[in-house]
């Protein structure tokens, strides 16, 4: 009934077919949440994200044996290394499969079967960030388990249950980093994106520091070249509490809206430009 000569995006055919009547009248969630579950299926089979998070859960376990070294400090030292871990690493697969998400479907000529049936671009691009983010999450998730439960075994009950703010703000910082990895892969070569996507990364954990250096230049050129990249970049520091939360502290409500309701509206500012860049290739 359905071709199958397209592994990669016969379950998302499949679920589009029934009617092009029923694609017009409210389906949309539905091919979407199709295109997101075969993404992150995708992802689960991909051998890199067990091998991160395997890595992530040995650097903690290593966390423990190097907090005997530091006299008191056991749990101080898992926070700080698990959460960081858990950061570039999870920065890692947002770059890298990010950045593979359109390109993958045009190597593999899957784009085409996907785009004979009724399923829009933006769909199309909406159901692939949502699917990574779904893998983020559960990996975020497994990985903060295992940090948590390091906590645990060294007696620091209470730091393993506080530190789940902070666990929550890198998980947002993540959802801003794959829109930015998927920006990048709607128009430029995996390579070139996942290094654009780094820079931005970088830049945005020392946003505030450039702005504060801007204050102080003599420069007026770079007061406003500084200040460009202050406003146009995302401003991660809004999601670094790593350093805190090894103290115990938990993110203030006001603080953790405010990032949350931030990574919102970046993202979605991210997708509707990317689909509007996306929506202008030529596949024929």
């Amino acid at each position: 009934m359905y071709s199958s000569n397209v592994s990669a995006s016969g379950e998302i055919v499949e679920a589009v077919q029934p009617s092009e009547a029923s694609v017009h009248t409210g389906s949309s969630p539905r091919i979407i949440a199709a295109i997101s579950l075969n993404t992150f299926r995708e992802a689960v089979r991909d051998r890199i994200l067990y091998s991160l998070v395997l890595f992530v859960l040995l650097i903690t376990a290593a966390a423990v044996v190097l907090g005997d070294l530091t006299a008191g400090q056991e749990a101080r030292t898992i926070v700080n290394l698990g959460l960081s871990a858990m950061l570039l690493f999870g920065a890692f697969i947002s770059i890298f499969v990010g950045v593979g998400l359109v390109s993958k479907e045009i190597e593999k000529r899957t784009i085409y079967a996907i785009f004979s049936k009724p399923v829009s671009r933006g769909r199309f691009i909406v159901g692939k960030y949502l699917g990574l983010c779904l893998t983020l999450f559960i990996n975020v998730l497994v990985m903060g388990a295992g940090v948590s439960a390091a906590l645990i075994y060294v007696g620091s009950a209470n730091l393993a249950g506080s530190i789940w703010g902070a666990i929550l703000l890198i998980f947002f910082e993540l959802t801003i980093l794959t829109a930015v990895a998927t920006l990048f892969s709607s128009f430029s070569t995996p390579a070139l994106s996942a290094l654009l996507t780094f820079f931005v990364f970088i830049i945005g954990h020392f946003s505030n520091s450039l702005n504060e250096m801007a204050k102080n230049l003599g420069s007026q050129f770079a007061k406003y070249l500084f200040a460009a990249i202050y406003y146009l970049f995302p401003n991660l520091s809004h999601y670094s509490f790593i350093a805190n939360a090894a103290h115990g502290d938990i993110p203030p409500l006001s603080m953790a809206l405010g990032a949350i309701a931030y990574s919102f509206v970046y993202v979605a500012i991210l997708l509707i430009s990317t689909v509007m860049i996306f929506g202008r290739r030529n596949f024929k």
